[in-house]
């Protein structure tokens, strides 16, 4: 077990205690995230109030993207022609894809990706190694990357909707998280949330590594999906098909799922797990 040495700070009061009792993702919660994702994403590129008559499939042409609309509105500032705007909300919406692949890729590879997708909560010893040193929740962070990348071809108000309630979800999966764990590990754990903030980074301070052994290959195989929306992105902004950029999304989100089914190996990362 690692011991770390925090420098105290006062117990969170019992009424914010409360408020975060009540923000915790139930169990159910927890075994059907992904489907909660994959709704939410969905829900987010369709977008159907826009045409309430909208009973068939999505039809993702008859809708702006988020990438056009911020490049139109750049460009009316004056500050920059839409020429030059274009490429400049691609390369945010490129760097929020990279962003996601790198946490998501970076948490899974020491976490272990059948914990990362395992449906229950899972509790051995405290994660201190790769990005756990500098942040509790990579993988959430890395998830809601994904999703801003994947916002800049939704319309503008699915956009909205689907990054804001993502951002709510990942709240609620990680404080449902931080009471099992807590309630698993006790007074180590606490030190490591002591130690380590919760979705804000902070490289000073960080525990010594507690000797955890990434697995790139099966990670980053395991994580296609960031990698995919990167390409969407990259292949909308030559031709502004939202339709090829949507396909592309789901065939590496397809790859990823038949990866993480048929990969050989450990079940759990063999030292720490979450």
């Amino acid at each position: 077990m690692q011991e770390w040495v925090a420098h105290p700070t006062a117990e969170p009061h019992k009424e914010e205690q409360d408020k975060e009792k009540y923000m915790r993702a139930s169990a159910f919660e927890f075994r059907f995230r992904m489907i909660i994702q994959i709704v939410i994403v969905f829900l987010g590129f369709w977008a159907p109030w826009l045409n309430l008559s909208a009973l068939g499939p999505p039809d993702l042409g008859r809708h702006i993207s988020t990438l056009e609309w911020l490049a139109l509105e750049l460009s009316r500032t004056g500050l920059v022609r839409f020429s030059y705007a274009t490429p400049v909300v691609i390369v945010l919406g490129s760097l929020a894809a990279g962003a996601g692949a790198v946490f998501r890729v970076w948490g899974s590879a020491y976490l272990g990706y059948r914990t990362v997708h395992h449906g229950q909560m899972q509790a051995e010893t405290v994660m201190a190694a790769g990005p756990y040193r500098y942040v509790r929740n990579p993988l959430y962070i890395g998830l809601w990357c994904m999703v801003i990348a994947a916002a800049f071809l939704m319309p503008v108000t699915g956009a909205a909707f689907a990054v804001t309630l993502i951002a709510i979800f990942a709240i609620r999966l990680t404080l449902g998280e931080e009471a099992f764990l807590t309630a698993q590990l006790g007074e180590p754990y606490l030190a490591y949330m002591r130690a380590v903030p919760r979705f804000i980074p902070r490289l000073r301070g960080a525990p010594l590594p507690s000797g955890a052994k990434p697995h790139w290959l099966r990670a980053t195989l395991a994580e296609l999906t960031p990698i995919g929306i990167l390409i969407a992105i990259v292949v909308f902004s030559r031709n502004y098909e939202l339709e090829l950029a949507g396909r592309i999304i789901l065939v590496f989100f397809g790859a990823s799922l038949v990866v993480r089914a048929l990969m050989p190996g450990p079940p759990i990362n063999s030292e720490p797990a979450r």
